[in-house]
């Protein structure tokens, strides 16, 4: 075994529905952009264009698990007055590869979980327009809330069905996984070509139309039609 000169970054692990066990993250990778009507409410035209990607951390600063029932509190983050919500379906890689192909991606999947992307909009919209990296406005502390992770064997393949967000109670997001516009296996199929999946990653599939700003005080409810609620607090 390896010494160390400092303590090692402990491995970050989600729970698992109906499993005592939990889920290793490994790296944690987004889509952009990867709903239509999202894609016109950020001032881009949704064609099909090759999905682009980006990245959270892998630590237990940035991931926020979230076990069935409980609500979890993340702190309104420094350096912005514009913190928004982005609720997504995150897919749980169980089996690695590279070059997938679409057909063969599903077999990938270990299971699914719901998401916060929380965003830092006025930062990352600082840096997109200076044609800079995003990562103060995307890969900050506490920015990737997630709920139990739902093994595929128990739910089947998940490609469609409601996706939702309310604040307060007041619904803010309302969409379908169908209106993805690469699928989840396309998604992980386009992946694989830029990095060596592996098991344990995880993938932010891309959030709805209907994103915006939350204050502190205010809670955060999002549901994935079969996978259950996250509830978030900002404090």
């Amino acid at each position: 075994m390896s010494n160390y000169v400092i303590p090692p970054q402990a491995i970050v692990g989600l729970p698992v529905a109906g499993e005592a066990a939990s889920f290793p993250v490994r790296r944690v990778y987004c889509v952009g952009r990867n709903y239509a009507a999202h894609a016109r409410e950020m001032g881009f035209d949704p064609d099909r264009e090759p999905p682009f990607f980006f990245c959270k951390p892998n630590d237990d600063a940035s991931i926020v698990p979230v076990a069935d029932g409980e609500t979890a509190t993340i702190p309104y983050p420094s350096q912005t007055v514009n913190f928004h919500y982005e609720i997504e379906l995150v897919v749980a890689i169980g089996k690695g590869g590279k070059n997938i192909a679409v057909e063969d991606a599903n077999n990938h999947i270990y299971g699914y979980a719901v998401g916060l992307d929380m965003t830092r909009r006025d930062l990352q919209m600082r840096m997109r327009e200076a044609g800079r990296p995003w990562e103060i406005g995307k890969a900050f502390d506490f920015s990737a809330p997630v709920g139990p992770v739902h093994p595929v064997a128990k739910t089947g393949i998940i490609d469609s069905g409601a996706i939702s967000l309310a604040v307060d109670g007041a619904v803010r997001q309302t969409s379908d996984l169908t209106h993805l516009i690469w699928s989840v296996p396309e998604t992980i199929a386009n992946l694989s070509t830029l990095f060596e999946l592996q098991p344990g990653d995880l993938i932010f599939t891309g959030t709805p139309e209907g994103v915006g700003a939350v204050k502190s005080g205010q809670t955060m409810v999002g549901e994935i039609a079969g996978l259950g609620r996250l509830q978030v607090q900002v404090v």
